[in-house]
């Protein structure tokens, strides 16, 4: 479990990050959602995310999985292994 922290050091990347995230969160052109809303939906995002990837493993191939889900921060690897079906 992560430490608990009040603050939250806003980088420029980071700063843009929350700003693109907003808009997506945003109900409208004219709403600016609290920045703990914001947070809330990535990680929410983040865990049903994570739910819906291991539910589709068993309805599609593993290269189907990997091209849609993998992002410039999670990836997902496969390693392949070969299996005697005569032991």
């Amino acid at each position: 479990m992560p430490t608990k922290r009040t603050t939250l050091r806003l980088s420029d990347e980071r700063q843009q990050l929350l700003e693109e995230a907003s808009e997506i969160v945003a109900a409208g052109p004219e709403d600016d959602p609290p920045m703990a809303d914001v947070i809330d939906a990535a990680l929410t995002h983040l865990v049903e995310s994570e739910q819906n990837i291991q539910e589709a493993r068993e309805e599609h191939p593993p290269h189907v999985i990997q091209s849609i889900a993998n992002t410039s921060v999670l990836a997902l690897r496969y390693r392949t292994r070969v299996e005697s079906r005569w032991r």
